[in-house]
């Protein structure tokens, strides 16, 4: 059956579906900037008075050929593009960066208390430090500059070789083994959506007795949101009947934010390929539903695969023809504020004309109600994935001045899943802290309710999924995680990073599950110490024990 199975996904990896996501060398016009990003362009040059003629770029030689004719694309769209970091300090220094990328249009790839990136071109830089305080004029390191953004975009895309057929003059032979170089064959690289939606169908026909095949919505083209259900329930008819408990894993609200589309899939295969195999995997599908579903936005990624490899938001239109798209976390209607972003359609977290006005959230959110209102299923946890920075983030997210009433029991977890990951074989640090954190509204008073400094949001931070489930829902235990990295790449995460990602939000979601069965945690451990000097001495890894006790303790 393995054997098999890796046959027929070589089939798909190495067939024409991926040929046909990928641009090709001698079919693909050469793609300018998205007409609304030249709209910004000339605002931004009318005003500041800035030249349009742009630097010659070197030309590149270590470009694939097959990604839309090679390098000569990829430096037309993104070459004149840098990422940059600010260190924030101060609330004036957040609210002046957040006013400056407003204006400018700017793309906010990632912030939290410490520091924001954004992506820029280079000619509007001058542009940016003008606007910001003498303070920020040096607080800014280059994440990327010269041709790296242009570089990594073009090495996230497939290897070469995984995108060869014999129509390329090489020859094409039926190997039953498993690669030699992984036991993961389709996770070696990202995949297009004309790959993942086959795949999602051979694991529902090959393993059918935990494994359904199923539909969350559908989006704005038309596309089915594809989802996986993995579980066993009892076929005791006599046992009285009562709600199954489902814990949902989704990832690629924001389309270029491959690595969370390629880790719902990991964890999937994991959990699908080890039942009645792994004591641990196994009990878990007995006792749970895993739904996982790895595109929440499918016409978002299509576009980042075909079009912009950068593009974050879905793909419907807005008041503006030539501003596309609504950030489908930014959509739920729970503290739903866009009227703070509703100005302009260009933002890339534009939240729509009103709350679900994103299709695609509003159609995941109706099927989510179904199924607790009609096909007895309660939702136990949800596992909201995206990219990047490397945090575990708990609810809520649209403010600090309010504490989630599991305040407590979501802590804990989350330091136990920030814990999981790093002691996973080769695993990295994860920073567990409230969604809101670093991402609130300006307030008159500049610290919250509990002495710490508040500083304003550099983007909108209401309507997000983290914050219906828990609330609208009743999801108690609701997590948003950022996965890896924290800045070298950003969105654009090697390839080489997909396998051990997954390994370690495996571990994760197995800390999730057996937590929820009362197998470990504080309550599981807490018996075992009557007063403080039984505690053994902890080494720097137990930080997070202990930091969940001495909150226990200061709430008592």
């Amino acid at each position: 059956m393995r054997r098999a199975t890796y046959a027929v996904l070589s089939l798909l990896l190495l067939g024409p579906s991926l040929l046909i996501a990928a641009p090709h060398p001698h079919t693909d016009p050469p793609r300018t900037p998205a007409p609304w990003r030249r709209f910004s362009d000339a605002i931004i040059r009318k005003i500041w008075r800035l030249s349009d003629e742009q630097k010659n770029l070197p030309p590149q030689t270590d470009a694939p050929d097959w990604l839309g004719g090679g390098h000569g694309n990829m430096l037309a769209r993104y070459g004149e593009d840098i990422v940059m970091r600010f260190n924030i300090s101060t609330s004036q220094e957040a609210s002046a960066l957040a006013d400056a990328a407003d204006i400018l249009f700017l793309d906010v790839w990632e912030f939290n208390e410490d520091w924001v990136d954004l992506r820029i071109a280079k000619d509007v830089v001058p542009s940016l430090l003008g606007l910001l305080p003498a303070s920020l004029q040096t607080a800014h390191v280059p994440l990327m500059q010269d041709l790296d953004l242009a570089q990594a975009i073009v090495d996230s895309y497939p290897s070469p070789s995984g995108t060869q057929s014999h129509d390329h003059g090489r020859s094409f032979s039926l190997d039953l083994k498993p690669s030699t170089h992984s036991k993961d064959p389709f996770f070696q690289d990202y995949q297009p959506l004309s790959v993942i939606t086959p795949w999602m169908n051979l694991m529902a026909s090959m393993f059918s007795t935990h494994t359904l095949r199923i539909n969350v919505g559908v989006s704005y083209e038309g596309r089915d949101i594809p989802g996986l259900r993995v579980g066993v329930h009892p076929t005791n008819d006599e046992q009285p009947s009562v709600p199954r408990k489902t814990v949902l894993v989704t990832g690629g609200s924001h389309a270029r934010e491959w690595i969370s589309t390629s880790t719902v899939n990991y964890l999937a295969w994991s959990l699908i390929s080890s039942y009645g195999k792994n004591p641990v995997i196994t009990k878990l599908l007995e006792a749970f539903d895993f739904i996982f579903v790895p595109t929440l936005n499918p016409d978002g990624y299509v576009y980042s695969w075909e079009t912009d490899r950068l593009w974050r938001k879905n793909r419907q239109p807005t008041s503006l023809r030539f501003c596309r798209g609504v950030d489908l976390d930014r959509s739920y209607p729970y503290q739903w504020d866009g009227d703070n972003s509703r100005s302009n359609p260009c933002s890339e977290s534009f939240a729509g004309d009103g709350p679900f006005d994103g299709v695609e959230a509003r159609r995941f959110a109706e099927w989510a109600k179904n199924e607790t209102d009609n096909n007895n299923v309660e939702f136990v946890g949800f596992i909201d994935l995206h990219s990047y920075s490397q945090q575990v983030l708990y609810p809520y997210s649209y403010s600090c001045h309010e504490d989630p009433p599991t305040l407590e029991d979501l802590e804990e977890l989350a330091m136990g899943l920030a814990k999981a990951i790093r002691v996973s074989s080769k695993g990295h640090p994860y920073k567990v802290s409230p969604a809101c954190q670093g991402n609130v509204a300006a307030s008159t008073d500049p610290k919250d309710k509990n002495g710490k400094l508040i500083l304003p949001r550099i983007e909108s931070s209401g309507g997000s999924a983290l914050d219906f489930f828990y609330h609208e829902m009743k999801v108690k235990y609701s997590y948003q995680i950022k996965l890896r990295d924290t800045g070298s790449y950003g969105f654009l995460l090697p390839r080489d990073n997909i396998i051990p990602t997954g390994k370690e939000l495996l571990d994760a979601l197995l800390y999730l599950g057996r937590f929820m069965l009362g197998e470990v945690g504080f309550d599981v451990e807490e018996p075992m110490f009557s007063k403080p000097s039984d505690l053994p001495k902890y080494d720097a890894n137990e930080e997070e024990e202990l930091e969940v006790m001495e909150l226990r303790r200061r709430r008592r």
